[in-house]
């Protein structure tokens, strides 16, 4: 099926308060178990690729263009996100390359220039059917605005929205990227006064730091998106680094990854129905 547009599937969670998950794929395995994940819980999936992440390759097309196929190809409705993209130009190759929805952060930059460069990144996206997301404060881990005790102001919030047209808001809530713990403290009142205010989905980055009890707890507060990255490193790394030390003359990497993506595809699975509503019927 073609990629799927999130502002829809979003809209849906929204209005039904449940959560829709949104999880990043540095290699073809990560992705393969992202949508194997998705598939076995019967629900739709945001598959991310990070601006760390195209770093990382040298470059989008590669990964972006295996994902896709991957995505296109799936038995549920996956659409392919752009994540924390600070280089306009990126965006620009990724509308080209066939997203249907990026991340445009320009939380570093001085407030009028974040807001005015969003605008622009708004412009040229919604021109091309695409959904943009931004971020008001940033999440603590990327040395930008979730730092400790900075939170995102409510009325803010909207006032941004409504000033440069974003499809979806990433807020400060009291979370942070890349914890291996999940002990981060949600600011859950904030959440809803947030949710009230603000007239698009809410997204909650940094979301491996939070326990399942808070997940349940945040979605039914109001928030929608769900992003999870360090989480399911942790798991496919425990695998890999588990089959190593259990051989250490193991050479193929297929006997170790195999493994790691197969736990990864369950955790995905389980953090999909997690998020989602309680009952089956409503999901489906």
């Amino acid at each position: 099926m073609p990629l799927a547009d999130p502002r829809p599937i979003l809209a849906a969670a929204r209005s039904a308060r449940h959560g829709v998950g949104a999880f990043n794929a540095t290699l073809l395995e990560h992705a393969e178990a992202l949508v194997s994940g998705a598939e076995a819980a019967g629900a739709p999936l945001v598959l991310q690729i990070s601006e760390n992440a195209v770093r990382y390759h040298g470059s989008l097309r590669p990964l972006a263009l295996a994902a896709r196929t991957l995505a296109e190809a799936a038995a549920v409705p996956v659409a392919l996100h752009l994540d924390h993209a600070e280089d306009v130009d990126l965006v620009h190759e990724a509308v080209d390359l066939g997203f249907t929805s990026v991340m445009f952060d320009g939380s570093r930059l001085p407030d009028d220039e974040n807001r005015a460069v969003t605008r622009q990144v708004v412009a040229h996206c919604h021109t091309h059917d695409v959904a943009v997301e931004a971020e008001l404060g940033e999440v603590g881990g990327k040395d930008g605005v979730h730092a400790p005790g900075v939170r995102t102001d409510p009325a803010e919030a909207r006032r941004f929205c409504e000033e440069t047209g974003v499809d979806a808001l990433a807020v400060a809530v009291g979370t942070s990227h890349a914890m291996a713990s999940r002990d981060a403290v949600v600011d859950l009142d904030l959440v809803a006064a947030i949710a009230g205010l603000v007239p698009v989905p809410l997204v909650l980055h940094g979301s491996s730091g939070v326990d399942d009890e808070t997940l349940r707890a945040v979605v039914a507060q109001g928030m929608t998106k769900v992003n999870i990255a360090t989480h399911l490193n942790k798991v496919f790394t425990g695998v890999v680094r588990g089959r190593l030390d259990a051989d250490p003359r193991l050479l193929d990497a297929r006997k170790y990854v195999a493994p790691a993506r197969d736990a990864m595809a369950k955790e995905v699975e389980r953090l999909i129905t997690l998020l989602g509503p309680d009952t089956p019927e409503v999901r489906s």
